[in-house]
């Protein structure tokens, strides 16, 4: 026989509500959080770069798509040098970089020469700080010679802009470039078609965004898929139905790796 303070017990929990669960994560709420994450790391760590041109072929092919360390090249404050993995820019380091002309453009070339180096070129052949470069990644796609692009420097044959016109002015000594504090002579390692410091100066070291880290996606795809807005419609369509088969898959997750230049 139950007692009475029994009785009472039980009436307490059969009218006492169950207990609430946490309610489920809001899907908005996930998503939010997971975009942070995102744009934290694609300004912060990483940032995704396509290939739009064939400056840097056969090392970088049009339509290469690439996950760029934003952290390689950063300045280091007083502590963090000596914890995070910044380096200096190294001769023949691969780099990502605003376009001095035009900061709007990014551009990818070879970091040729760093601060007091010394560069010419004659009949093709790249000369730093007095010797002969042997440059196994280089091609050449023009047999002619052209008085400006491949003896340099010297009396530009054709427009060059604001940045080159002062290099060539300031910069030159006994015939050799000399590439002042806190800039970078690039250059393209499709040396014949590349549009580099040859034309447009010098990089300007805050304007160098980090270093190629590896190639996540390679589609065979042309310039003009690539840089003409009016055509990324049709570029889509094109990836939609030629994935398979334009994706070129041995270049996909390919590291980069620098080529030490001395």
């Amino acid at each position: 026989m139950d007692t009475p303070n029994e009785n009472a017990t039980d009436q307490m929990m059969d009218s006492a509500p169950e207990k609430e669960q946490d309610p489920p994560r809001g899907f908005i709420a996930e998503w939010t959080v997971t975009i942070l994450l995102l744009l934290f790391g694609t300004t912060t760590l990483v940032q995704a770069f396509v290939i739009p041109t064939g400056s840097m072929e056969d090392t970088l092919l049009v339509g290469d798509h690439l996950l760029v360390d934003k952290l390689a090249f950063a300045p280091g404050g007083a502590i963090t040098k000596n914890i995070l993995p910044y380096s200096d820019v190294k001769r023949g380091d691969i780099i990502v970089f605003r376009y001095p002309v035009d900061i709007r453009q990014t551009f990818v070339k070879r970091a040729m020469g760093v601060p007091g180096d010394r560069i010419r070129l004659q009949n093709k052949q790249v000369y730093l700080n007095g010797h002969l470069l042997n440059e196994p990644y280089v091609v050449h796609k023009a047999e002619w010679i052209d008085s400006y692009r491949d003896n340099f420097p010297s009396d530009p044959n054709t427009a060059v802009s604001a940045g080159a016109q002062r290099m060539l002015e300031r910069d030159v000594q006994n015939g050799e470039v000399v590439v002042p504090d806190g800039f970078y002579f690039a250059m393209g390692d499709n040396r014949d078609q590349s549009l580099d410091s040859r034309y447009w100066g010098f990089v300007p070291r805050e304007n160098i965004i980090g270093k190629p880290l590896i190639i996540y996606w390679s589609y065979d795809a042309t310039t003009e898929d690539l840089s003409n807005p009016g055509a990324t419609i049709p570029h889509l369509i094109d990836i939609v139905i030629h994935f398979p088969t334009k994706t070129r898959w041995r270049r996909t997750l390919n590291l980069i790796h620098s080529y030490p230049v001395q």
